[in-house]
């Protein structure tokens, strides 16, 4: 869907909320699974993408369309919606995906119990994921959240500084220090 179109369509959502379903169609995956890498946890991320799509319907009648697309405004929220949670559970802080390429994967939802426990494989056979995982850990959230989007959602230095509301130089400081630091945990770890 280009800019246009999603343009158009929020103008629809405003006239008819029931075609607010069109969005959550289809972004819900790629909301999922952001936050599914955000979290490593199958469960939480299935409620918070309904708070992030929930959020996004109670607010699309105020949305003031700046030509930046209905999935950075997503993002934006989801991201907020993790870090919320984080700061609410202290105890755990942000993990992400197994790996780079898995991030292209989208999840085939087929059932509950299925999906969960692939991903549970998934996790559990990959000790360079333990690995990465515990460095990432150990980094400030700031840091986290680029690399969580550059690396494993694919995004753009401009892509980036849309849905962290970002200066794209601030964004590319925080990536390249948060990458230094990332090295020296991961070494540290090994």
């Amino acid at each position: 869907m280009n800019l246009v179109e999603e343009k158009q369509l929020l103008q629809k959502i405003k006239e008819n909320p029931e075609l607010f379903g069109e969005i959550f169609d289809v972004y819900y995956k790629t909301i999922f699974s952001y936050i599914f890498r955000r979290v490593a946890d199958y469960d939480i991320p299935r409620d918070m993408a309904a708070d992030v799509f929930l959020k996004a319907y109670l607010k699309v009648g105020s949305f003031v369309w700046k030509n930046i697309s209905i999935l950075t405004w997503l993002y934006r929220v989801a991201t907020n919606e993790v870090n919320y949670y984080h700061r609410k559970n202290k105890s755990s802080k942000l993990s992400f995906e197994i790996f780079a390429y898995q991030s292209e994967k989208l999840f085939e939802f087929e059932d509950y119990q299925t999906e969960k426990q692939h991903l549970e494989n998934e996790f559990k056979l990959n000790e360079d994921f333990v690995k990465v995982q515990r460095s990432l850990k150990k980094l400030n959230v700031k840091y986290q959240e680029v690399i969580s989007l550059r690396y494993f959602e694919k995004k753009a230095i401009l892509e980036i500084a849309e849905i962290l509301d970002k200066k794209e130089g601030t964004v590319k400081s925080l990536l390249s220090r948060g990458l230094e630091k990332l090295k020296i945990e991961f070494n540290n770890a090994t």
